[in-house]
């Protein structure tokens, strides 16, 4: 079969270790495997960054275990190119012996094309994806948060949702309109006249704070 990479490298990835079989052209037109274990520290990912230049390697295969995988292409990525590949993808490629580690088999794979790399964005749009990931589990932590203090304040008989959209407070900043009337209602002596709106006879807020001060005549069984 036709070599396409004269000097490749398979990986293959540990939560301590990283193991490493580098595939070069040997004597005659046999091919020759070095295979070499490091640590998965950053010291010892880039031990095996040197090494790989020293061995020319230009194409690099691993797979995508998890999240360790991470720390390895970070170092990797701007000294060869890095194949990000699907276990089940290589694994199911025919012809493996069963006494091939993993890292040989990816070098072996490699050398003749047969890997498909995953997708792998840009640095600037890695991080953005997480950041945005992120930002989507904490929105969803708010909301079990909102609803478990809502059932515990219907349980406890304190009827806060009828005079409250939200029962954890404003979210989002003031509008400027919202921001031009607040300054109105500010006195010279810079006091809020906040108190004295919400009493007006006759108004909305004045019925609400009505209704968040009354009390139950009686606690209720298994109130918080």
């Amino acid at each position: 079969m036709e070599v396409l990479y004269t000097s490749c490298c398979g990986l293959d990835v540990h939560q301590a270790t990283v193991v490493a079989c580098v595939r070069r052209a040997g004597k005659g037109r046999r091919r020759a495997s070095t295979v070499r274990t490091f640590g998965a520290t950053t010291a010892e990912l880039l031990r095996l960054a040197d090494w790989l230049t020293e061995q020319e390697v230009t194409h690099v295969a691993m797979e995508s275990t998890g999240v360790l995988w991470k720390p390895v292409f970070n170092i990797l990525e701007g000294t060869c190119e890095v194949i990000l590949v699907n276990p089940q993808h290589f694994k199911a490629v025919p012809g493996r012996k069963t006494d091939v580690r993993d890292c040989e088999w990816l070098a072996q794979l490699l050398e003749h094309g047969l890997l498909r790399g995953s997708f792998i964005p840009p640095q600037p749009i890695r991080e953005l994806r997480d950041l945005t990931r992120y930002r989507k589990v904490l929105i969803q932590q708010r909301v079990t948060e909102a609803n478990r203090v809502r059932k515990l304040l219907e349980s406890a008989n304190i009827k806060l949702g009828v005079v409250a959209t939200d029962v954890l407070g404003a979210r989002h900043a003031p509008r400027p309109a919202e921001r031009r009337t607040r300054r109105g209602r500010v006195g010279r002596a810079g006091e809020r006249n906040a108190a004295a709106e919400a009493r007006r006879p006759g108004g909305r807020s004045h019925r609400s704070l009505h209704r968040a001060s009354c009390r139950p005549a009686r606690r209720p069984h298994g109130a918080h």
